[in-house]
């Protein structure tokens, strides 16, 4: 029986150590991979990539600022921070400077946006971002606001924002229905409304297509719509929704 219990406590000290002993390599795997990030601020890109690439880091250039104090070409900015703990292969993410602001930011309001973007572009600057809004009695397709605005100074970065004025959307209405009306009153309607009376044609009178036709019979000319007629059909039909200028044809007796 002591043996017995012997062998046991014996097992579960080796089931123990066994286990410490996998936490700690399991620590050091994961731990050993770890590097210290460097201060790479107000070295060259090439400079910041020979001292990452040392310790198994990468560099990634993702922005590019005015600055009055670093020179151009610099590193001004880094993520993460100097003295972070990272893993092997891990990407540092960098701001270059492009040292004092140079260009003179152009006015381009009341520009097109073609033109505006090419004033921009020529003197070596960035379109940023284009917001747009519907602004009643504003020309359309043209440039109201900008940021930063023209001549500005201490500029952070080399892109200019725009506020474009757009069409309004056309206005929607909700088709009413013409059946049973005379034509005449349902044409002033639409013409009020802003709509356009597109074709008109007759339909087909049931008594004439059960009618039978004599072989020596003269054909009867056709009837002509007036504005007397009674609606019987619409296009587009009562209750769709349409937009403003919308063209309704009619089908009459």
């Amino acid at each position: 029986m002591k043996n017995m219990f012997r062998i046991a406590m014996l097992a579960l000290v080796l089931v123990v150590v066994a286990l410490v002993s996998a936490v700690t390599a399991m620590r050091f795997a994961i731990h050993g991979q770890e590097v210290e990030v460097p201060a790479i601020v107000g070295l060259t890109p090439s400079e910041a990539t020979r001292s990452v690439a040392a310790l198994g880091l990468q560099i990634e250039v993702e922005r590019q600022f005015y600055s009055p104090k670093i020179p151009e070409g610099r590193i001004m900015s880094q993520l993460p921070l100097p003295g972070a703990k990272v893993r092997r292969g891990w990407q540092v993410r960098v701001a270059q400077s492009l040292g004092p602001q140079r260009v003179a930011i152009p006015d381009v309001t009341r520009q097109s946006e073609r033109a505006a973007e090419w004033n921009i572009r020529r003197r070596g600057l960035d379109l940023a971002s284009t917001a747009e809004i519907q602004l009643p009695g504003a020309p359309l397709d043209q440039v109201l606001a900008q940021s930063p605005p023209a001549n500005a100074n201490q500029v952070a970065a080399p892109k200019t924002s725009l506020l474009l004025s757009i069409p309004p959307d056309p206005v929607a209405y909700v088709m009413p229905s013409f059946l049973g009306q005379p034509l005449g009153s349902a044409s002033r309607t639409l013409e009020d409304a802003g709509f356009k009376l597109g074709n008109v044609s007759m339909a087909p009178s049931p008594a004439a297509a059960d009618a039978p036709t004599a072989a020596t019979t003269a054909p009867a000319s056709p009837p002509q719509a007036s504005p007397a007629s009674i609606i019987v059909m619409q296009a587009p039909t009562a209750g769709q929704k349409v937009l403003a200028g919308a063209v309704v044809t009619f089908e009459v007796r």
